[in-house]
């Protein structure tokens, strides 16, 4: 058993830091590493992301093309059979946000892995083929909403 003193991080791990500016004889002196003159070694002269020095930049220069339709986008939660096993009687998105399995603006779409071991009346948005075969088949009821 180890205790929390012992703890150290891998070898090769860690690594120590690079203090740039401290003379000549630190190979990093003079210039620090930021070659001469120019933005880049000035303090502060930093170029934002995407800058290329005044000229167009690329997200500019590329064609814009496409429509996302995100604000009525239909955001499908995956229940499998295997978890419909917990539930009892009825499983309806209710009383699946009732558990936390799925929020207010989500649909409800179930798939067929795992075994279903007892006979359920299940409303979901979506059912693959297999998975409403299978809960027929152990007795229960598979519904679209």
């Amino acid at each position: 058993m180890s205790l929390l003193a012992d703890l150290a991080p891998n070898k090769g791990a860690t690594h120590k830091k690079k203090r740039v500016g401290r003379g000549d004889g630190s190979n990093w002196g003079g210039t620090a590493g930021r070659g001469h003159k120019g933005q880049l070694a000035r303090s502060g002269g930093k170029v934002k992301r995407g800058f290329e020095g005044g000229q167009t930049p690329l997200h500019r220069r590329l064609p814009k093309f496409g429509f996302k339709n995100t604000q009525f986008k239909n955001n499908y939660v995956i229940i499998n059979l295997q978890q419909l096993n917990g539930f009892e009687g009825e499983v309806s998105p209710e009383t699946l946000i009732a558990k936390g399995f799925l929020k207010k603006t989500e649909k409800l779409k179930v798939l067929a892995n795992g075994n279903l071991e007892k006979s359920l009346t299940v409303k979901a948005h979506k059912f693959s083929e297999s998975a409403k075969a299978e809960i027929e088949k152990a007795g229960g009821k598979a519904e679209i909403i």
